[in-house]
């Protein structure tokens, strides 16, 4: 199918604002509901560890299940493009709910109330954002096109995470006066409503290659035959095992940005400025990887990326107080954090090219459903693993002076355990053999006329 380059630019950038939508919302989950809910609201830490997990597995459930409804679902929009329409407003609401716990209601009121706002929160950000994995595919069979797919998509991912970053605490101020019990709400209804109809815009701006209206019952794929098929996707379970480390530590780390800058460094103002950097550089990185991947295996690129990353995380925590050394190394961190981020997305709808290839099974929203799973797991893990060492550290929150083993418990958060999760994640990588075999894969399904 040839498409003008108006087309393409509509639906790069149609398809990346989705990114932007979604990071409005969950970079403030990642670097400030845990703050929210100890230091706001007031909760125990460990009782929110403790609901992260238990949010996680029934994520579990829903996962699979919006994964499977999109691999069932046909409708004149195609298989994934109708969630951006049918989730935006929902998935904003939750978002404002989850920062409006009630002054009013007592602690175990409270959890009640995070408990219901979170896991709703949770299930509309899988609605909305399974679908932008699970779409991939189904824009382009060209794998330069999907790379520049995902770069975009990065663009706005960054752009949305820098506003967050850049703005968020000042808008909380501005709009709290000081009460950040009413900046939080107000900021989440702004976030929140730009979302809804950026979600929108994405709606009416992407096509799927293929699409069918009515769901050939004897055609289609059970989920046990997708979930055998992933049983079967050697480069999707290293890629999957991948998601665990990678996003565990990167989720770790940003909800500890808060407490290390503050506690550890004395200074929160610069807590601010490291996010911003975070979340700048990386759009500058994310810009070179087209030309990077067109020269290098994706692979390699990722292990590259990974490992500039890591140098980065060397330099802040060699650098103690410092802040000279702490931006230098926040810049080269947000470098190979930029690249790696790109390709990795780049990379994730590879897997089901494979699994069509190998088993003739269609798994793209499954195995999109299944990812996102393990991005949460590793997500809960992060946060519950925070919540236990705030609490065995002796965190108290507003405190001037935290104790020794509270500092050692956010460096272990912020520098610590990240960088030997991005080790660990190089060394699964470097089993990751698809980019070898997948032209040869390509030229397969298009002489079967999978792929025309």
């Amino acid at each position: 199918m040839t498409m003008n380059k108006m087309f393409l630019w509509r639906q790069r950038i149609g398809y990346g604002a989705a990114d932007f939508a979604c990071n409005l919302i969950w970079q403030m989950i990642s670097l400030y509901l845990l703050y929210y809910y100890t230091d706001v609201a007031h909760l125990n830490g460990l009782a929110i560890a403790s609901m992260f997990v238990v949010c996680r597995v029934i994520d579990g459930i829903t996962d699979l299940l919006i994964g499977y409804a999109i691999d069932k679902t046909h409708t004149r929009w195609g298989k994934s493009r109708p969630y951006f329409l049918w989730g935006a407003i929902p998935f904003a609401l939750f978002a404002y709910l989850a920062f409006s716990v009630p002054e009013s209601f007592s602690a175990s009121a409270k959890l009640v109330y995070c408990y219901g706002t979170y896991i709703g929160l949770s299930f509309m950000y899988t609605v909305v954002n399974i679908p932008m994995a699970s779409i991939l595919p189904a824009l382009t069979d060209d794998a330069q096109e999907r790379t520049n797919l995902a770069t975009v998509r990065q663009f706005f991912a960054f752009l949305g995470a820098s506003l967050v970053s850049a703005t968020a605490l000042y808008l909380i101020h501005q709009f709290g006066n000081g009460n950040e019990q009413v900046g939080f709400r107000w900021v989440m209804l702004l976030f929140g409503v730009i979302g809804a109809l950026v979600f929108f815009f994405t709606f009416f701006n992407v096509r799927e290659l293929h699409v069918e209206e009515e769901d050939r019952s004897d055609e289609k794929a059970t989920l046990k035959d997708a979930l055998c098929s992933l049983a079967q996707n050697t480069p999707w379970k290293i890629f999957a095992c991948n998601i665990l480390f990678m996003w565990g530590g990167y989720f770790l780390q940003t909800g500890a940005l808060v407490y290390y800058y503050s506690s550890v460094i004395g200074s929160r103002e610069l807590s601010v400025t490291v996010a911003t950097i975070m979340s700048i550089v990386p759009v500058i990185s994310n810009l070179c990887t087209p030309f990077v991947a067109s020269r290098f295996e994706k692979r390699t690129v990722f292990l590259g990326a990974s490992f500039v990353q890591l140098i980065g995380l060397i330099i802040i925590w060699c650098a103690g107080i410092r802040a000279a050394f702490i931006l230098a190394g926040a810049v080269v961190s947000g470098f190979g954090y930029g690249m790696k981020n790109s390709i990795y997305f780049s990379m994730q709808a590879d897997p089901v090219d494979y699994g069509l290839w190998k088993t003739g099974v269609d798994t793209a929203g499954t195995l999109s459903a299944v990812n996102g799973f393990l991005g949460k797991v590793a997500q809960a893990f992060a946060g519950g693993l925070s919540g236990i060492l705030i609490a065995w550290g002796g965190y108290v929150g507003q405190a001037a002076v935290q104790p020794a083993n509270a500092i050692l418990a956010i460096q272990a958060m912020y520098l610590y355990i990240p960088m030997l999760c991005i080790v660990i994640s190089m060394i699964i990588m470097w089993f990751y053999k698809l980019d070898r075999i997948y032209p040869q894969i390509i030229k397969d399904l298009k002489e079967d006329h999978i792929f025309e």
